[in-house]
């Protein structure tokens, strides 16, 4: 644990930080995996299905932004743009394709 000094030289400690990484990471895994299951059941195919995800992920993040972040992404994080806006898109994107692939089968089949 950090010293007071410490803290009062460097505000942010590195536990919390890591903390709402892992839980922004959480989210997004499971989101893209719900919007992924929505793509196949809808049916959505090429540049459709990708476009969802793009948009479903940017409705999450201004989720987290406005109700988890309370508008200051800079208190929760130490690289907002990377952690909070682009972080963990191209992970959860496997998932994505995953589920989406998965469901468009199983209901088009």
């Amino acid at each position: 644990m950090p010293t007071e000094r410490e803290l009062a030289i460097s505000p942010i400690v590195q536990e919390s930080v890591q903390h709402n990484t892992r839980v922004v990471s959480n989210i997004r895994s499971l989101t893209a995996s719900l919007f992924g299951i929505a793509s196949g059941i809808l049916g959505l195919e090429s540049y459709a299905g990708f476009v969802f995800y793009l948009l479903g992920t940017f409705f999450v993040s201004v989720l987290i932004w406005s109700l988890l972040a309370k508008r200051k992404q800079g208190d929760y994080f130490q690289a907002a743009w990377s952690e909070l806006w682009a972080g963990d898109v191209l992970g959860g994107g496997m998932s994505f394709v995953l589920t989406w692939t998965l469901f468009y089968g199983l209901v088009r089949a």
